[in-house]
């Protein structure tokens, strides 16, 4: 499948979701617009690079393309129809936390314009954000949540708290806090309910398939709005031909077929 029909059949997709109307001074519908966020954070580059691409490949299929900065101004104030591609809660879900790195350690501190904060991600110092996944028993997203990267996991209780009358969510010891836990919340030692491996597997994919284990936003706003798009657009492609069990009852996830 080219890239051309492939967002032909994404932008499908999207606008059997959104099913929303184009406003009469707007230029983009609200469809093409979340088509553009998503082939964004698929694309997984920079703003300049993707609108470079985008431009080249595919400006015929979007003739009213606003410029650069604009359109990713657009982006940033309707980042929130990312949600319609959230996943349903199941019985039993996962969570654990994902440190995205900004910059350097070595450069912290050198502009008083640093979003990002120190913290350790992986046994090892980053200076950046910390996104918390909530994933059902299918590893798709069901809800998520950001800080900063020095920030403890105890902060995310408050996610896990807002499903407590629908999900049992297993998480490490790094989530329970000394004031109380969630009645939902069930901590799993080392080697436990190795279900816990599924939302590794998730975290892999992003990192391997959209580079996303570093980001070099420069403002909170387009970092929130660049994992919104990118965990719907996982939503998306991990369930684009169905979630089709094997002969065993196991349910594969994949994404690298159809990153571009």
């Amino acid at each position: 499948m080219t890239t051309e029909l492939w967002t032909l059949a994404l932008f499908c997709r999207v606008d059997d979701t959104l099913r929303m109307e184009k406003h009469p001074q707007a230029v983009l519908y609200p469809s093409e617009i979340t088509t553009l966020a998503l082939l964004y954070a698929i694309k997984g580059r920079g703003q300049r690079a993707f609108y470079r691409w985008l431009v080249q490949n595919l400006g015929h299929l979007f003739p009213q393309l606003p410029e650069r900065t604009r359109l990713f101004r657009l982006f940033r104030t309707h980042r929130f129809w990312a949600e319609h591609f959230l996943a349903k809660a199941t019985t039993l879900g996962v969570i654990d936390s994902y440190g995205i790195e900004f910059i350097h350690p070595w450069r912290e501190g050198r502009t008083p314009n640093q979003i990002g904060k120190k913290g350790l991600s992986n046994h090892r110092w980053i200076v950046g954000g910390k996104l918390c996944l909530l994933l059902n028993q299918w590893g798709l997203v069901v809800d998520w949540d950001l800080g900063t990267a020095n920030e403890h996991d105890t902060v995310f209780q408050p996610l896990i708290a807002r499903w407590k009358e629908k999900m049992i969510v297993l998480a490490d010891g790094n989530f329970h806090a000394r004031a109380g836990d969630p009645p939902n919340l069930k901590l799993c030692a080392r080697g436990e309910w190795n279900v816990r491996m599924l939302v590794e597997t998730v975290l892999s994919m992003l990192t391997v398939c959209w580079q996303f284990k570093r980001m070099p936003h420069r403002e909170w706003d387009y970092f929130e709005m660049h994992l919104a798009f990118a965990l719907a657009a996982f939503n998306l492609l991990a369930a684009w031909e169905g979630l089709q069990p094997d002969e065993n009852g196991f349910i594969p996830l994949s994404i690298a077929q159809l990153t571009l």
